[in-house]
């Protein structure tokens, strides 16, 4: 079937090309009969107005870029919700994009958005270069980055004191009588990891006695939780931590289902543990999880904001929000 255009519309409606873009664009330039007949003729022919072709002919789309490092996880679900509600207020949609922690899928997705001419990009990026941001800055389309602080003045940020998360997490531990403590840490290419394992060390090196022993995975996922959970079930008792710190919910997860599997580790009797993002499933877990809260919708709508305000005076100067972790505390420790 052939697609429906404007001229089809003008010519059964017995009126210019321009007088229906007036009436799509402008009706109350147009006499309310001549509005009513266009309209007759749109319904008749099932015409739909091509807003991407109008918006890219403007130079910028309606739409901006969001690209997180994994969309399994529930914390950039949370991220995109309130990015969302932002943009929605505004008047925007918001285009998700998974990098799944792999560079060339990042830069992928950037192509894609600068192609489409967004109105801005949100991304929690997976490295520190962020030259590739800097070819969107230099075309007009703004950035903020999410989850991640940054000292390049060219692009706001909207991120969480990983550091301070971390050292609360641990000094939990330590207050708790804990001393042997592990990290159960992503790839170390992440910043939010080695700001997260960086305050870890600052709080077990102000704690006389305390050691910290860290683990790294490939991934921050269950299913690498459950295997570092199954490796240390497998030590011998007096071999096991005392205390677990996981870089996130979902290692802490995997962790704890291989410890209630096996049977052989108690949490929190024999070693307890900590999370960090406070997804929903942190207080559903079978044994709820003491974990470091971040405001993830929160996070996701004051990067629209930033965005939106850069967009509205380019020459401004970046801003840099950065939130407080909070500890919530459950069953998973002795707190």
């Amino acid at each position: 079937m052939a697609t429906v255009s404007i001229r089809d519309v003008a010519a059964l409606a017995g009126v210019s090309v321009g007088t229906v873009s007036n009436v799509l664009n402008r009706p109350t330039k147009v006499a309310e009969s001549t509005v009513v007949k266009v309209q007759r003729a749109i319904d008749i022919l099932g015409f739909v107005r091509n807003d991407a072709a109008r918006q890219l002919r403007a130079g910028r789309s309606r739409s901006i870029g969001l690209v997180v490092l994994d969309v399994a996880n529930p914390f950039f679900t949370s991220v995109a919700r309130g990015a969302e509600e932002a943009a929605d207020a505004a008047g925007l949609s918001v285009l998700l994009g998974n990098s799944d922690d792999d560079v060339a899928r990042e830069h992928s997705y950037l192509d894609l958005f600068e192609e489409q001419r967004v109105h801005g990009v949100l991304i929690s990026p997976i490295g520190d270069d962020v030259e590739r941001l800097g070819r969107l800055h230099a075309r007009g389309i703004p950035a903020v980055l999410v989850d991640r602080p940054t000292e390049d003045s060219r692009f706001s940020s909207v991120a969480v004191d990983d550091i301070a998360g971390g050292r609360v997490a641990v000094e939990h531990l330590l207050d708790g009588g804990r001393r042997r403590i592990l990290m159960v840490a992503g790839p170390a290419g992440i910043r939010q990891v080695r700001d997260r394992l960086a305050g870890a060390r600052e709080a077990v090196a102000n704690t006389a006695g305390a050691t910290l022993e860290v683990l790294s995975t490939s991934s921050l996922t269950v299913l690498e939780g459950r295997a570092v959970g199954e490796a240390i079930a497998s030590r011998p008792a007096g071999e096991r931590p005392d205390a677990i710190f996981a870089a996130n919910d979902l290692l802490a997860v995997g962790v704890l289902q291989a410890f209630a599997f096996g049977g052989s580790v108690r949490v929190p009797e024999d070693i307890a543990l900590v999370g960090y993002d406070d997804i929903d499933f942190a207080a559903a877990a079978v044994v709820p999880l003491t974990s470091v809260r971040q405001p993830s919708a929160l996070i996701g709508r004051t990067a629209v904001e930033l965005l939106l305000r850069e967009g509205e005076d380019p020459d401004s100067a970046r801003e840099h929000v950065m939130f407080d972790p909070e500890l919530v505390v459950r069953a998973s420790t002795d707190g």
